[in-house]
Formats: structure tokens, C-alpha cells, sequence
């Protein structure tokens, strides 16, 4: 059932689809952390990953919570934008040979990633408002503060330190 399908009727069918989607790409985040983590070689990056994989597995978890409270199937629908994300992280961290640039680039890649997580848990909470789901809202609200918070770690990081030594 892709965004557009004929499989979507009513808000009700878009925010279980936007429920699938973001439980994917969060499943998809479980794995790449530790790969992001390992390739950090700031410290307060490298703990700061490893600290939001923690956070990211909990985030799954509420979700969970959020279908089974909306009497939906607990399910993941394939999510090319994370997906691409997360190759573009490969990719660009895969061909930087210096420690401060790759840091630097590891910080976008982890920024694209919360930035997505952002928008999608705004549109939902505000989805789950207007379908008189305020207690999936709630939830879903906790997960959105987080992303918001972790956001703002990894530009305070980026712009006290990290990017200051790549451009030296």
C-alpha cells in the first residue's frame, strides 16, 4: 500500500499507513546506529549514537503500543525515504578518509534521519488529534520530543566542536 494507493480511503487508512511507515524506518534506525557509532571518532558522538539506539528501540516499542491502543495489525510497509537515508550515510561515510570530515558527515546523515522522524511523528500526532486519538497523540508525542531533543544534541555537537575541526 504505497502513499498514494487506492488502499488508502479515509485519514483513518493514511495514519496507519504513516504508523507502518515510521515503524519501519525506526527498525531501519536500530541498525544503522551501531554502524554510525562504530565509524565515530568523537567520543560525545560515538556515546551520543549509542545512547539514541537506545532511545530508537524504545521509540519502537511505543509504536508498537500506538497500533495495538488503535486496533491496528503491529506492522512495517517499506520506507524508500529512510532507506535512502541511511545509504546516503554509507556511502558518504565510506569515502571520507579524514576523522573530523567523517564525523561531520556522520552528524548530517544522523540530522537527515531525525529531521524525517520529526515531520512524520508531527504529521501523526496531529492525525491522531483529529481521528479522537489524543492517548496515541500522547504517546507518539514523547517519541517526538525526543527526536527534537536529539536533533539539538547533534547540532550543539556539530557547531561546538565537530565542525570546527573539519574545516580546520
Amino acid at each position: 500500500m504505497g502513499l498514494f494507493s487506492k488502499d488508502i480511503k479515509t485519514l483513518n487508512d493514511l495514519f496507519v499507513h504513516q504508523l507502518q511507515d515510521i515503524y519501519y524506518a525506526e527498525k531501519q534506525l536500530v541498525k544503522a546506529l551501531p554502524k554510525m557509532a562504530e565509524k565515530a571518532t568523537n567520543p560525545q558522538l560515538k556515546q551520543g549514537f549509542l545512547s539514541h539506539l537506545e532511545e530508537t528501540k524504545g521509540h519502537v516499542t511505543r509504536l508498537e503500543q500506538v497500533f495495538t491502543m488503535h486496533g491496528a495489525e503491529v506492522k512495517a510497509v517499506n520506507c524508500p525515504a529512510i532507506d535512502g537515508i541511511i545509504e546516503e550515510a554509507d556511502e558518504v561515510s565510506g569515502e571520507v578518509a579524514d576523522k573530523e570530515v567523517l564525523d561531520a558527515a556522520l552528524i548530517a546523515a544522523g540530522q537527515a534521519a531525525e529531521h524525517y522522524e520529526i515531520t512524520r511523528y508531527g504529521t501523526l500526532i496531529a492525525w491522531a488529534k483529529q481521528l479522537g486519538r489524543s492517548d496515541c497523540a500522547s504517546v507518539l508525542q514523547k517519541t517526538l520530543d525526543e527526536e527534537r531533543a536529539t536533533d539539538k544534541k547533534l547540532t550543539a555537537l556539530a557547531e561546538s566542536k565537530i565542525n570546527l575541526k573539519a574545516a580546520s
